[in-house]
């Protein structure tokens, strides 16, 4: 996914940044000079590196609180400057003035942003909770200030450029959105609410973090992991080391509901032991149940949107959305759901049949289905896993096989670079070449699990792209695969590979930017527009010229054989009912949490949630959500509230636009100039319904999706 947590955290400063204590009648404001004691905070100044890639070998903890109170400091000089300039307001001296604004605030939050998801430790999250609130009223007070929405409003756009006057519509658009229309005393209110609602997200993603920590499951003796490799089992052997426990297993969390280790575990009590961890891991009572921190959200969510104007949370959310309307996305949901959970029967009904006929005696649980569903392909497809994974060693994915489909289709190369400091051991860096050999952009690769880091996949900027500022993207890549025992090489499934693949979508979105403007760049767009790119790049795993180029066994370094291809193609519809079941029904949850119309519908957490599976129809107990509500990060803690939809409303995208291109000739430089020029290059700066049409000739058609998903023919 696009880390739209880090975009939230900066998008005052995408805009950039607002203040927080304004003094409307100081309409000459001085900009505060730095405070000598801070001429070694490597926040103060552009990194000397290549794109102004972060100083990571510089950079402390004691670094972030000095650069956030100068950079507020700046930046509230800054906008009273442009507020109160007693000149005519023009593009120049109000739009261009905000977009170039915030510079010291906005380098160190972005920087503090990756960290806290990445990499954090204890002084960062206590940081990260004392700031959230801080941040949040300083965005309010840009937002919400009177002088500067008069001044955006009174801009004319004649003469603009069209990337200029996208911009100026941007601006109008977000200030309404927040609030500029607001009476003075509804302001007070929403200010003192967005304050609010920052801290409990910040709690909320600092307890889930520990909750998936403390939430790993401990085995005394390795026969109860039968079913794993001996690699698997000796990583395991030393998470437990390194968590204090010598001498057992250690099985870590992943973000989801189901794990990934539950397809290989044999012993059926420790796939129940180690799916319920997952279950319950933050609802436990204890200093880590997130379940008061969402019931508070959901309030103060609907709270905030009837003070600006709207019946429910999802109404005021998607106004700028290309759903735009709750009743939009939700005709989508519905339009998947209805087949997904007929196909998702059916699918239970088999592995139940194999389950009756191995003698098994007990009805499937959610902790049996991937085990069995594995069992079931391999007698329909005659498919093991357990076959695939040797091919699929993770640096060999990436480089022969996400780098060299990007090359193919869009002429770009990758360097290895071993000079740029990097914030943990485990991160890699590249170099990124353009087509015509030109240098475009700096790559950071994080690729293993640890206590320290979320759980999920996401693709964030260190540095966003804009002609404005004289700036590269510096982009990094997060996954959370098991790090390997030493010495062993990284096997992956391939459904991590389409991960790999997924999320380099997002970064080459990013890598091709080419706006003026910060605020317009690259990724930043609409959520139920940011998973196109990267949706479409899945494709390419299943590539014939691209999957014979990286899909060789690690040992023999054969060339994955035609007939195990066959059959993963012939498989790349099984078990869809379950995936797209446990989606949408993520998807209907969130909405379902941020529909609500008045407070008497926020019943408690796991009540709501059994409330709303049960009214959409999803009461197949052995297909439970993707995400369980106390553990929905997206929603509660990472910007995509009211926006899960956006998966399946890109995905609908996505498949419609991957028949124009094998339906033209498939893996051509001259499509991915196309597919570059009218969707990956446009950033926000254009109508993106009218990119699609540009780019395909049509409007959406779902039709592609619900084929590619083996819906229908």
């Amino acid at each position: 996914m696009k880390n739209i947590s880090s975009v939230l955290l900066i998008s005052a400063l995408a805009f950039n940044q607002s203040c927080t204590t304004m003094k409307q009648t100081d309409t000459q404001q001085e900009l505060p000079a730095p405070d000598p004691s801070l001429s070694s905070n490597p926040f103060m100044k552009k990194s000397k590196l290549q794109y102004e890639a972060p100083e990571f070998d510089k950079i402390k903890n004691e670094h972030f609180k000095p650069a956030f109170d100068f950079g507020l400091k700046q930046h509230e000089a800054e906008i009273v400057k442009i507020a109160n300039n007693p000149a005519a307001a023009t593009f120049e001296n109000t739009i261009v003035a905000l977009e170039k604004s915030g510079e010291v605030l906005r380098r160190t939050q972005i920087v503090f942003s990756n960290l806290t998801s990445a990499n954090t430790n204890p002084t960062l999250q206590a940081l990260d909770e004392e700031y959230a609130p801080i941040f949040a009223a300083h965005s309010d007070k840009m937002y919400l200030n009177e002088n500067l929405y008069k001044r955006i409003k009174s801009i004319k756009e004649d003469g603009l450029d069209s990337e200029s006057k996208r911009l100026v519509q941007y601006y109008k658009q977000n200030f309404e959105i927040a609030g500029a229309n607001l009476s003075a005393a509804d302001k007070e209110k929403l200010k003192q609410l967005n304050q609010e609602l920052a801290s409990l997200s910040t709690q909320y993603a600092n307890k889930l973090l520990e909750a998936r920590k403390q939430g790993g499951v401990f085995f005394s003796d390795a026969k109860e992991l039968d079913g794993l490799s001996a690699d698997e089992i000796a990583a395991a052997a030393a998470d437990a080391k390194t968590a204090g426990q010598p001498g057992k297993y250690l099985l870590a969390l992943q973000n989801t509901t189901q794990q990934p280790l539950l397809q290989n575990l044999k012993n059926r009590a420790t796939r129940e032991k180690l799916f319920k961890a997952s279950w319950t891991r933050a609802e436990k009572g204890d200093t880590n149940d997130t379940r008061e921190t969402i019931e508070k959200l959901a309030k103060l969510r609907l709270k905030k949107a009837q003070i600006l104007g709207k019946k429910n949370y999802a109404e005021w959310k998607l106004q700028d959305q290309m759903a735009k309307t709750p009743e939009a996305a939700t005709k989508l949901m519905n339009q998947v759901a209805t087949p997904a959970v007929e196909t998702a029967r059916q699918e239970a009904k088999d592995i139940q049949d194999l389950i009756d006929q191995q003698k098994g005696g007990f009805k499937v649980e959610p902790w049996d289905w991937t085990f069995y569903a594995e069992q079931v392909r391999k007698a329909k497809f005659d498919l093991d896993e357990s076959e695939i994974k040797p091919y699929f060693e993770i640096t060999t994915v990436l480089e022969k096989g996400v780098f060299f489909a990007a090359e193919k289709f869009y002429g770009l190369t990758f360097k290895k670079r071993t000079d740029l400091p990097v914030y943990h051991p485990d991160v890699v860096t590249y170099e990124v070449f353009d087509h015509d050999g030109k240098s475009i952009a700096i790559y950071y690769l994080d690729f293993y699990t640890r206590d320290s880091k979320n759980g999920g996949a996401w693709m964030s900027n260190f540095v966003e792209q804009s002609y404005l500022m004289g700036t590269k993207p510096v982009i990094v890549n997060c996954y959370n695969y098991q790090k390997p025992a030493p010495g062993k090489p990284s096997l992956i499934s391939y459904d991590d590979v389409s991960t790999i693949f997924h999320e380099f979508g997002h970064s080459i979105h990013g890598m091709f930017a080419s706006q003026k403007y910060p605020s317009l760049s690259g990724t930043n767009v609409p959520r139920d527009f940011v998973e196109f790119p990267s949706q479409i790049n899945e494709h390419w795993a299943l590539d014939p010229v691209v999957l014979k180029n990286y899909a060789v066994h690690f040992e023999t370094k054969q060339p994955i054989p035609q007939a195990l291809v066959e059959k993963i193609k012939k498989a790349s519809t099984f078990n869809q009912g379950y995936m797209t079941t446990e989606l949408v029904s993520a998807a209907a949850l969130d909405m379902d949490w941020h529909s609500v119309t008045n407070d008497s519908q926020l019943i408690p957490a796991l009540d709501f949630e059994k409330q709303s599976l049960t009214n959409h129809g999803f009461t197949l107990s052995t297909v439970p959500p993707r995400y369980h509500t106390p553990y929905f990060a997206h929603i509660w803690g990472g910007g995509y509230s009211a926006g899960y939809y956006a998966y399946l409303w890109s995905e609908t995208l996505d498949n419609d636009a991957w028949e124009w291109i094998k339906n033209n000739g498939g893996l051509t430089r001259e499509n991915g100039d196309r597919f570059r020029k009218y969707i990956l290059s446009v950033g926000n700066s254009v109508d993106l319904n009218q990119a699609f049409r540009d780019f395909t000739g049509h409007d959406p058609d779902i039709k592609p999706l619900l084929r590619n998903r083996g819906f229908i023919k």
